[in-house]
């Protein structure tokens, strides 16, 4: 390929990477929002989701424009297509962020329920898993990928383990059902966040070495390299 191809590929991962900085501060600022038990610091957080909209767009554009003027084949052709399903599975994650300020907005309306342990620890895997999900966009490589797929049981863990916490405070007074509705869908949320970042790492690893490995059940039958 051509100099100019690699330039606007320099670029195009550019707006990727702002924009897996942006999902990140989302997540972030959720959870800050969620612990602090203030919706003014989910001001910031409203703003990206325009940000997210604007880059996914962007980055959409170019990859159909360099697609039609570079006709790139085999490994290239992957990296372009790749680079627009991760940047749609990093709106999905701002899309998430905002639902967690939604449900947030709602619990708020009446006390805490209980000492927040558990989301806090899912909000900081769910950045992990992106981070390194991205770090193995970043560096082509499918051992990073699959390490992200694996740190995903953790997240359903806390998720599972949460869940069956909470419905111990309905049983003992139903008169708690909101609260525990809305920190279900906050937990539901931040598990789906981990789930486009694997979604993301698979999207990698097929961007690698054009191997499909979204239905593999034993994460152990995928060789990385």
């Amino acid at each position: 390929m051509s100099k100019q191809f690699d330039q606007d590929l320099n670029s195009l991962k550019e707006k990727l990477l702002t924009m897996a900085a942006t999902a990140e501060k989302m997540i972030h600022d959720t959870l800050q929002t969620l612990v602090k038990r203030d919706l003014n610091l989910f001001d910031p957080v409203k703003e990206a989701e325009d940000k997210m909209d604007i880059l996914q767009r962007e980055i959409d554009e170019e990859t159909v424009r360099m697609i039609s003027i570079y006709t790139p084949v085999a490994s290239d052709l992957r990296l372009l297509l790749m680079t627009t399903k991760i940047s749609a599975e990093l709106e999905r994650i701002g899309d998430k962020a905002m639902d967690i300020g939604f449900y947030t907005k709602n619990m708020l309306k009446e006390p805490p329920l209980k000492p927040l342990v558990d989301l806090p620890r899912m909000a900081e895997e769910s950045i992990g898993m992106l981070k390194k999900a991205m770090d193995a966009y970043t560096d082509a490589s499918t051992a990073g990928a699959i390490e992200v797929i694996r740190m995903d049981d953790e997240v359903d863990n806390l998720h599972d383990q949460l869940f069956r916490e909470l419905m111990t405070y309905v049983l003992s007074d139903p008169k708690t059902i909101n609260r525990v509705l809305e920190l279900i869908l906050i937990s539901r949320a931040f598990e789906r966040i981990a789930d486009h970042s694997v979604n993301i790492s698979e999207d990698v690893f097929y961007m690698v070495k054009g191997q499909d490995i979204r239905h593999i059940k034993n994460i152990g039958e995928i060789i990385p390299g």
